[in-house]
């Protein structure tokens, strides 16, 4: 069964709603993973699922926050962690410091290694 373009959409919208404030993130002193999406985005749509199993494993040790590049609100955030392009996913520690990020489509093996390594740092 393959992801449509519309249960991707639906995924996505679904991850939005399910995401941690960003203010939130911010304070809790846990490792945070902020995707810069768009709704039109075909790539964010069908990294959706991916990033669905992702938070289902990792949602209790890492913050999942979504901004959407289309809202102004986020325009701040957009030039501080240089989202160039979506999706852009960044990694950072409790502390806040950004220790990676990407862009586009991902294996689910990069995102596990990165959580994995940063969780075992703050131990």
């Amino acid at each position: 069964m393959g992801m449509t373009p519309l249960s991707g959409l639906m995924t996505l919208k679904t991850l939005a709603t399910d995401a941690m404030p960003y203010e939130e993130a911010m304070l809790n002193q846990k490792p945070t993973l902020i995707e810069f999406y768009a709704d039109w985005c075909t790539t964010c749509q069908s990294t959706s699922a991916t990033l669905k199993k992702l938070h289902q494993q990792y949602g209790e040790q890492i913050n999942f926050v979504m901004l959407d590049i289309d809202n102004p609100k986020w325009a701040t955030q957009i030039v501080d962690y240089k989202a160039s392009g979506v999706p852009q996913f960044t990694l950072t520690t409790g502390d806040q410091q950004a220790v990676a990020t990407w862009v586009g489509k991902l294996p689910q093996s990069i995102f596990t290694g990165a959580f994995d390594q940063v969780l075992a740092a703050a131990l």
